[in-house]
């Protein structure tokens, strides 16, 4: 049979289009979503936590950076920012919420502002210098050593021992909170520095509460105040 015997338009059709593409099952009555599941898993965990971390979630912070456009259009219709600081450890990153900033009469801000007093700010300026200089490294610190952070501050109304403490203690308690700082798992009194601190604390901050902190130093009463979105 040669070429010109053959039927061409009788052949089967072929799909040009190839496969027919995934049909994403709902996973409950009324689920209309657009995105993948590990794309509304991931969001939802954005929206409920802190921070994703590589270190501690590999998996949700896989899907962030996968699904990272996707993710960011829907945040943005919450005026919300998608941050993500890749290579924050060795083994990856971190990845958080931010609130935009704009002025809106009919805007509605989604995330809370959590003010830092004046020790837990100058606190979270020094981890963040020692997050910085362990270039991105995991930077374990205890209890004793963030004392040891304070050992110069002699201004008159921190002069009681007691009370001084009690003012160290309460900033710990607040970063970690804030999971900024996070227990060690053998040691209740040693904790891992966050480094979603690189991120919240940029240099004009650190500017700043290193004058403040100075002025501490010398005896005067600061009076520094950051806001964190939570």
């Amino acid at each position: 049979m040669t070429e010109q015997d053959i039927d061409f338009s009788s052949l089967p059709q072929v799909d040009q289009a190839g496969r027919a593409p995934h049909q994403r099952r709902p996973r409950y009555d009324g689920d209309v979503s657009e995105l993948p599941d590990r794309a509304c898993w991931a969001l939802q965990h954005l929206l409920t936590r802190r921070y994703i971390s590589a270190e501690s979630d590999r998996d949700l912070y896989t899907w962030v950076l996968e699904y990272r456009n996707q993710l960011s259009v829907r945040l943005s219709e919450l005026d919300l920012l998608l941050r993500i600081v890749d290579g924050a450890f060795e083994d990856g990153g971190v990845a958080f919420v931010e609130q935009a900033r704009y002025e809106s009469a009919r805007g509605v801000k989604l995330l809370r502002r959590e003010p830092l007093g004046t020790y837990d700010s100058i606190l979270a300026l020094h981890l963040a210098q020692m997050m910085r200089a362990s270039g991105n490294q995991s930077v374990l610190i205890s209890r004793d050593e963030v004392h040891g952070l304070f050992s110069g501050v002699l201004n008159d109304i921190d002069r009681d021992v007691v009370t001084f403490t009690a003012r160290i203690d309460a900033a710990i308690a607040r970063l970690a909170g804030l999971e900024i700082l996070r227990r060690s798992r053998d040691d209740e009194d040693s904790y891992t520095i966050s480094p979603v601190i690189s991120a919240i604390m940029t240099a004009s901050v650190i500017t700043e509460l290193q004058q403040q902190f100075e002025l501490l130093l010398s005896g005067g009463a600061p009076q520094v105040e950051v806001q964190l979105d939570a």
